[in-house]
């Protein structure tokens, strides 16, 4: 039987009615910890990917050093800094403070997540969600997070405090940030003890000669290849390792000035309680990834949807039909649980008795281990009825039944639009004398009226924001019997993915999947 447990550490309240394609990118980068390629990478957690094994560097704790770096830019007295991914611009990454931290690491955390930003995701977000899985499944606590930060133009003013700096300098530093003296201790200790290490620099610790270590990595702690209150129990017992506080030269140790700075009163609680320290730090790590330019308005806490449809597609078939696909991931089951799940639709005849039987395609563990994930299945193929619903019927809104339990946010049902879509007389020619093309048909409902129809391609900006542009259709002489009318180009053939806009009563719409137009036959072979 499917247990679909209550969330212990997650409030559902806060969750959104499906569609909203910002929180469902935004929800699926967080929480599709599968499908988005990024646990790969800190998968066990000392992986590197640009480098040797046996460098004793690891992705996880640049990723975390990089996210503390674009943050600590920020003035709460004026607004500007903050987390913006301004620290993918070669001016903050070349600072004096830069060359203690792992300057190539920037760089490297930059050229991983950037690529997961699209339109709806920036930068910015792309690398907080990279810092909190890299924590998460490296041992540490779950943290909150909230989407909608806003990627900067140019590189912020210097902020980031140095070793070198006296300990007034450093709690001037945090205030300036926000945070004060005792939260400073807590985000030093906590920024520690999931960064893990910090490469060798003559001025803090001296080369280590070990072939398992070849870039003389030296470790905060002991247990250096995952979270735990370890920076804390081990500098209260005078074992620690932190080049911060035990380094060659006292002028850098400023890790010790900062956790003495309160008679260690702060770091001893630490080290009795690693439940406080887990729970302290998870809240100071999701204030300082929220900690963002004045002016920029995050969403709520994104949780997870209990039931959400996923990669939801249509194409407008032969003989007026509709092929219709996706998936449905179900929260938080059982790993061994397989019940029974059905796919029920509505459509434009107001008929409600449309089901299909849907098929279990995995179950998968997010988030450290703390939640499990079970993906269904439904296309032509697995589902031969949905490869020919009726066109002019079409598909208005889905459901499920889970167990025979029905799951419809609340009787509102998951809404699907089906007025425009890829059409499956797109094609390609090859010919090697005139060049080869790709034509994309797309299909416009009669009635719905687009004054524009348009693919849309990702791109990048000067400054490498995410960015979309319009490629204008045209559309052909309209049969007004026919169930749709549709709107082509041709243009030189290539991988690139496209999905569908189209402006209707003064609004920009986006319709469809990623596609490329080898998704599609030759057009020798569909006409």
């Amino acid at each position: 039987m499917l247990k679909l447990a209550l969330l212990t550490s997650l409030v559902t309240a806060n969750a959104y009615i499906w569609p909203s394609p910002q929180l469902d990118a935004l929800e699926a980068l967080r929480w599709d910890q599968d499908r988005n390629g990024i646990t790969a990478l800190i998968q066990p957690c000392d992986f590197f990917i640009f480098g040797s094994a046996k460098s004793g560097r690891s992705n996880a704790a640049d990723w975390i050093r990089t996210v503390f770096h674009d943050m600590a830019t920020h003035n709460k007295a004026d607004g500007t800094g903050g987390m913006d991914a301004s620290i993918r611009f070669a001016e903050e990454q070349g600072r004096p403070k830069a060359s203690f931290a792992l300057r190539d690491g920037f760089s490297n955390t930059v050229a991983v997540l950037q690529p997961v930003a699209n339109r709806y995701i920036s930068i910015a977000d792309a690398l907080a969600v990279g810092a909190i899985l890299a924590i998460e499944n490296c041992a540490g606590p779950e943290i909150a997070f909230r989407g909608g930060r806003v990627d900067a133009a140019e590189p912020n003013l210097p902020g980031v405090p140095e070793p070198q700096q006296d300990l007034d300098s450093h709690i001037a530093s945090f205030a300036r940030q926000g945070f004060t003296q005792t939260e400073m201790i807590g985000l030093v200790a906590y920024i520690l003890s999931a960064e893990f290490s910090i490469r060798r620099s003559p001025i803090l610790c001296p080369e280590l000669n070990d072939p398992s270590n070849t870039q003389s990595v030296a470790h905060f702690d002991t247990t250096n290849t995952h979270f735990d209150n370890r920076v804390a129990t081990e500098y209260i017992a005078g074992t620690t390792q932190n080049p911060l506080v035990v380094g060659l030269n006292q002028t850098t140790n400023s890790d010790k000035r900062i956790f003495g700075s309160d008679g260690n009163a702060t770091m001893r609680s630490f080290a009795n309680s690693p439940d406080l320290f887990a729970s302290t730090c998870a809240d100071l790590f999701a204030r300082m990834i929220d900690t963002v330019p004045a002016g920029v308005q995050l969403t709520e806490v994104i949780t997870p949807l209990p039931v959400k449809p996923h990669n939801l597609n249509l194409i407008l078939a032969a003989n007026n039909t509709i092929q219709f696909s996706g998936e449905v991931r179900l929260w938080n089951v059982a790993e061994d649980a397989d019940p029974v799940v059905r796919l029920l639709w509505d459509d434009r005849t107001g008929r409600k008795t449309n089901n299909v039987t849907v098929v279990q395609d995995s179950v998968v563990t997010v988030s450290g281990g703390r939640y499990n994930a079970a993906w269904y299945v439904f296309d032509h193929i697995a589902t031969p009825a949905l490869a020919r619903l009726d066109a002019v019927a079409g598909i208005t809104s889905i459901r499920f039944t889970v167990d025979n339990k029905l799951e419809d946010q609340g009787g509102v049902g998951f809404a699907v639009q089906d007025d425009i879509m890829f059409a499956a007389s797109s094609c390609f020619t090859l010919d090697s004398n005139n060049g080869d093309t790709g034509r994309f048909d797309v299909a416009v409902r009669t009635g719905v009226d687009p004054t524009r129809v348009y693919l849309e391609q990702s791109a990048r900006d000067s400054v490498d924001r995410p960015t979309t542009i319009e490629i204008d259709l045209t559309p052909h002489p309209v049969d007004p019997n026919a169930t749709f009318g549709i709107w082509s180009i041709t243009q030189a053939l290539s991988f690139t993915s496209f999905t569908i806009g189209a402006e209707i009563g003064g609004a920009k719409v986006t319709r469809g999947l990623p596609t490329s137009v080898f998704g599609f036959g030759q057009c020798s072979q569909v006409e």
